[in-house]
C-alpha cells in the first residue's frame, strides 16, 4: 500500500529514511509575487520484490503558476571534511543525498519501492493571482487506471501583499567557460549564446541581480602555471605597434543580454591572480595578424607593460559602458584578487592604488579574512567570509557584504552542502536581514570543474570537485540535456532566505524594524551567524508570524 505525505520545502527525504521520520506540513501562506515550495513524500508500506508504478494527477486553480520536480539522489563522495563539523548536520557518511530538482510532466510514471521518494511543487503566480485560500488536491493513481492509491489535499493562502524589491546584491559566480565545456560549443557561437541565456534566466529567477562579467578568462580556480580554463574572453584585444586597440561587440551582447534577463549589477572579472595578486590573468590578443597569449603566469602581476594594458584598457571599457549602454559604468563594481592574505597587503595596495584612479567612482570589493584590509584603508568595501565577519560588524562597516564557500563547516555557521539541512541553509536571509547587509557572494553558481580546472566535471555524477570541497560549495545547478539548468533544492532553498528577507523589510516598512526584531528573537537567544535556533520548525513558524504580521496590516 502507498503511503504519502505532505511536507516542507526544509526536509530532505534521503533513499533510506521512513515516512514517519518527515514532519506533515500545512497552513500555507505566500505573498502575490513569492515562490512558494513544499513536497509529497512517499514510500511503500510493505516491502516488495518489484517495483510498482503510480501516475499523478494535479487539481487546483492554481495550476497554471505550479511547477513540479522529482527529487533525485546524487552522489557524494566528500560530503564533509573529516573532523570539521559540528552537531548541526543530517549526516556525514558518502552515498546518495537528495538535491537535483528534474522537471516532471503530469502523467509521468513515477516508481514506487521500498525507498522514500519526493516530488517537490513550486507555485510561482508572479503576481497573476488574486488574493485568496486556494485548494490543492493531488491524486496518485496506478497506471492507465483511475483508481487512487493515495490522495491528499491541502491549501494556500495567497495574502494581499507584495514582497519589495530586493535590495541585496547578490552574485553568484557564473562561468560560461564551464557551460561552454559541458555542452562541448565554441566560445560565444551561437549555440554557446542560447545556453547562457538559459543559465541567466534561471539565475535571476532565484534571487541573483549581479554577474560576473568576464571581459577576459576568469582566472579564478586555475591552477598556477596552467592553461586550465577555456577562453571566454568578451573584449577583444589588437595590438598594433605598441597600441592597444578595443572591440567590444562581444561584450555589447552580453550587456544587451544581462539587461533582457534584468540583472542591475556588472561584477567585473578579477583584474590580478588568486590568492596573492601576484599573477595575470591569461589575456589573448591578435598580434601581427596572429592570437597569442599577451598575459598570464608568466607575468608578474605589477609588469609595466600589464599596468599599460589595463591603462587602455579600463578607460575604453568604461567609456563604452557610459556612451554605448546607456550609462551602464555605474553598475560595474571590480575586483583586484580574490581572498588575499595579511602577507599580501603591500601587493595589493599598490595594484588597488594604480587601479582606483582608472575607475573613478566605480567600486572596488573583495573576498578576504582580514580586518586589516579594512582597517588600513586598502579596501573600502570588504566582503568577509562569515567566520570573519564578527570584527567587521563590531566596527560597524557601513555596507557590508559576507560570503560562505566550502570553509564554513563547523560552529553552525551557515551554509548549503548536501549534508546540511536546509533550514541552515535558507536561515541566511534572516541572519543578512538582522544585520543590514548590503551584498552576498557566493563562488560556485555553475563551476563544473575539478579543483584549479584540471579537470572537467560531470555534475550529475561529481559534487565535490574530485574530493576537493564539501558536496554542494561548487554548483547550484545542473546542466539540462537541452541546454537548461536544472535547479537543485538548495538553489530555491537559498532563495526562500531571501523572500524572507524581503517579507521582513515588507513588515519592517509597516511596523518599524524594533518591532520586526521583537517578532524574530522573542523567547531566543540574539540571532548571530553562528547562534540562532536550529531546525525547520522554529524558521517555518517565524515565517508564519511574520506572514501574519503583514495580513493584519493589508487585509481589506
Amino acid at each position: 500500500m502507498m503511503r504519502a505525505k505532505i511536507i516542507s520545502s526544509l526536509e530532505k527525504c534521503f533513499l533510506d529514511e521512513k515516512i514517519f521520520d518527515k514532519a506533515e506540513a500545512k497552513d500555507f501562506s505566500m505573498l502575490k509575487n513569492e515562490r512558494f515550495s513544499f513536497q509529497i513524500c512517499y514510500d511503500l508500506e510493505e516491502t516488495v520484490m518489484n517495483h510498482k508504478w503510480v501516475q499523478m494527477r494535479i487539481e487546483t486553480p492554481l495550476k497554471e503558476h505550479l511547477k513540479v520536480y522529482r527529487v533525485r539522489h546524487i552522489p557524494s563522495a566528500l560530503p564533509v571534511f573529516r573532523d570539521k563539523t559540528d552537531d548541526y548536520y543530517l549526516r556525514t557518511t558518502s552515498g546518495l543525498y537528495p538535491d537535483l530538482l528534474e522537471p516532471y510532466t503530469e502523467g509521468e510514471r513515477l516508481t514506487l519501492d521500498n525507498n522514500l521518494n519526493s516530488v517537490w511543487f513550486e507555485i510561482a503566480p508572479e503576481g497573476n493571482a488574486e488574493a485568496g485560500i486556494y485548494p490543492i488536491h493531488i491524486i496518485f493513481y496506478k497506471n492507465d487506471t483511475d483508481e487512487a492509491e493515495a490522495e491528499l489535499t491541502t491549501e494556500i493562502e495567497i495574502l494581499d501583499a507584495e514582497l519589495p524589491k530586493q535590495e541585496l546584491i547578490y552574485t553568484q559566480w557564473f562561468y560560461p567557460d564551464c557551460l561552454m565545456d559541458y555542452y562541448r560549443t565554441d566560445s560565444f557561437d551561437e549555440e554557446h549564446w542560447r545556453i547562457i541565456e538559459n543559465f541567466m534566466i534561471n539565475a535571476r529567477t532565484y534571487g541573483q541581480n549581479m554577474i560576473l562579467t568576464p571581459l577576459f578568462t576568469t582566472v579564478l580556480n586555475s591552477a598556477k602555471g596552467e592553461v586550465s580554463r577555456s577562453k571566454t574572453q568578451l573584449v577583444g584585444v589588437t595590438k598594433t605597434n605598441g597600441r592597444y586597440i578595443f572591440d567590444f561587440s562581444l561584450l555589447g551582447r552580453w550587456v544587451d543580454l544581462c539587461d533582457k534577463v534584468g540583472f542591475e549589477y556588472f561584477e567585473i572579472g578579477h583584474l590580478f591572480s588568486q590568492g596573492g595578486a601576484k599573477f595575470c590573468p591569461k589575456i589573448y590578443a591578435t598580434v601581427d595578424g596572429e592570437e597569442t597569449a599577451l598575459f598570464g603566469w608568466s607575468t608578474a602581476s605589477d609588469d609595466p607593460e600589464y599596468f599599460a594594458f589595463l591603462a587602455a584598457l579600463i578607460p575604453a571599457f568604461l567609456k563604452y559602458m557610459r556612451e554605448e549602454k546607456r550609462g551602464a559604468d555605474k553598475r560595474c563594481w571590480f575586483h583586484i584578487s580574490d581572498e588575499p592574505k595579511a602577507s599580501d597587503i603591500e601587493r595589493y595596495c599598490k595594484l588597488k592604488n594604480f587601479v582606483k584612479p582608472l575607475i573613478g567612482d566605480c567600486t572596488i570589493f573583495d573576498a578576504l579574512y582580514d580586518y586589516a584590509f579594512y582597517e588600513a584603508g586598502i579596501v573600502e568595501h570588504p566582503v568577509p567570509s562569515t567566520n570573519h565577519l564578527e570584527a567587521f560588524l563590531t566596527h560597524n562597516v557601513p555596507e557590508l557584504w559576507t560570503y560562505n564557500c566550502g570553509w564554513q563547516t563547523k560552529n553552525h555557521l551557515t551554509n548549503r552542502f548536501f549534508s546540511m539541512p536546509s533550514a541552515r541553509n535558507r536561515v541566511q536571509g534572516i541572519q543578512m536581514y538582522k544585520f543590514a547587509l548590503q551584498g552576498f557572494l557566493h563562488w560556485g553558481y555553475n563551476y563544473y570543474n575539478s579543483q584549479g580546472s584540471y579537470h572537467h566535471i560531470n555534475p550529475f555524477l561529481c559534487s565535490d570537485g574530485e574530493g576537493w570541497v564539501p558536496s554542494g560549495d561548487t554548483y547550484s545547478v545542473y546542466p539540462a540535456p537541452d541546454g537548461t539548468p536544472w535547479p537543485s533544492l538548495r538553489q530555491i532553498v537559498f532563495n526562500e532566505g531571501l523572500q524572507d528577507l524581503r517579507a521582513l523589510k515588507l513588515c519592517e516598512s509597516l511596523y518599524g524594524k524594533d518591532r520586526v526584531m521583537e517578532e524574530l528573537e522573542a523567547g531566543i537567544d540574539p540571532i548571530t551567524f553562528e547562534h540562532y535556533p536550529t531546525g525547520s520548525e522554529w524558521l517555518l513558524g517565524m515565517r508564519k508570524r511574520i506572514n501574519g504580521l503583514i495580513r493584519q496590516k493589508t487585509k481589506n
